[in-house]
């Protein structure tokens, strides 16, 4: 029986506007696209490096990030000139900050799931700024066990990161569920300490047509239906 649910960070709990962004660096080389466009873009972009460049997206991003954006553009089916894209992004970024805010919903979920008596935790791969993440979008006090790789010195998929947070909290693997979007960082790595799994693919399965995995759900609204519950209270729906 699950008494645990364990939690990704990045685009699991919090997402940035990167699509609003790069469709503002688009239009600067007279190109237009709609931000569903560029968020399928995005996706598979990150898709693609989760399974052929594991641990790539969490470096920094100075080593791969015109790679990546040559990548993004062969998804929009663009061909553009890339080290001027790359600046004209990297000034965007300095007008507009991008920011790490909380899925619509996130926060109403875990309230919901604490609401029913689980007990939640985060695992992450993130660097310093993690729990300063947590914390403006209030998502830390809802948390009652955060384990981040920087903190640790240990990364997903590695099982000791997963071994580690379990020892912390004494819950055993078969009473946890983890909740996360790369399959070969969050599933392969905890489904090797035997916990359970949810994977989150917000367009069905594009992305991973490579996989036969299930379940997969489509954001965080889906976890407590998963684990036999009704979906989010309408009260607490219209509260977001």
């Amino acid at each position: 029986m699950i008494q645990y649910v364990w939690f990704d960070l990045g685009y699991t709990l919090v997402r940035t506007n990167r699509e609003e962004a790069y469709q503002k660096v688009l239009e600067r080389f007279g190109v237009f696209r709609n931000v569903g466009e560029i968020a399928i873009a995005y996706h598979r972009a990150d898709k693609l490096f989760m399974r052929d460049y594991p641990g790539v997206l969490g470096k920094d991003s100075r080593a791969f990030f015109p790679w990546y954006i040559g990548t993004l553009n062969y998804f929009l089916r663009l061909s553009l000139p890339i080290e001027e894209v790359v600046q004209a992004q990297r000034s965007m970024a300095q007008e507009c900050p991008v920011e790490w805010r909380a899925y619509d919903g996130a926060r109403e979920t875990l309230q919901y799931l604490r609401s029913l008596g689980y007990r939640l935790g985060l695992i992450s791969n993130w660097d310093e700024s993690a729990r300063t993440v947590l914390a403006r979008n209030g998502l830390d006090e809802l948390l009652d066990e955060i384990v981040v790789s920087s903190e640790v010195g240990i990364e997903k998929p590695h099982p000791d990161i997963f071994r580690l947070a379990l020892s912390k909290v004494g819950v055993s693997a078969s009473e946890s569920l983890y909740v996360g979007d790369n399959y070969y960082d969050d599933v392969i790595g905890s489904q090797k300490v035997g916990m359970h799994c949810l994977l989150i693919n917000a367009h069905g399965n594009r992305g991973i047509e490579e996989l036969s995995y299930h379940p997969v759900i489509a954001g965080i609204q889906d976890v407590a239906e998963y684990l036999g519950h009704a979906r989010l209270p309408l009260e607490m729906e219209m509260n977001r």
